[in-house]
């Protein structure tokens, strides 16, 4: 059974600094992208940071240069380093990996639970 579980989500204060982290358990052959998601309360889900199997990185507009994803293979995790907090970037943070289970399988979609952010002045 595979389980993805993310970390370092919290309460900090405009202007601060947070680590995410998600690792992924279980019965796993191989990863394609690691992304990382948020919903706000009333707010569509919108993808925020995702990097390729290749290192190659895509961000939301409003998160540039405040934010980074990076991924450990090794480890099957993948991060998100925040900076800059501003209060806009409140929101339950999602982990998303495209993954293979087994060689025969096609690549799926998995999630975490949710890591909650909240940013406040």
């Amino acid at each position: 059974q595979v389980r993805l579980v993310e970390s370092g989500g919290g309460l900090v204060q405009a202007g601060g600094s947070l680590r995410l982290s998600c690792a992924a358990s279980g019965s796993i052959y191989s990863i394609n992208a690691m992304a990382w998601y948020r919903q706000a309360p009333g707010k569509q889900r919108e993808l925020v940071a995702a990097i390729s199997s290749s290192d190659v990185t895509n961000y939301l507009d409003s998160v540039k240069g405040r934010f980074t994803i990076s991924r450990d293979n090794a480890k099957y995790t993948v991060y998100l380093q925040m900076n800059s907090l501003k209060p806009e970037d409140t929101a339950t943070y999602y982990c998303n990996m495209q993954m293979k289970v087994s060689p025969w399988s096609d690549y799926a979609e998995r999630w975490g639970q949710g890591t909650p952010v909240v940013v406040y002045e």
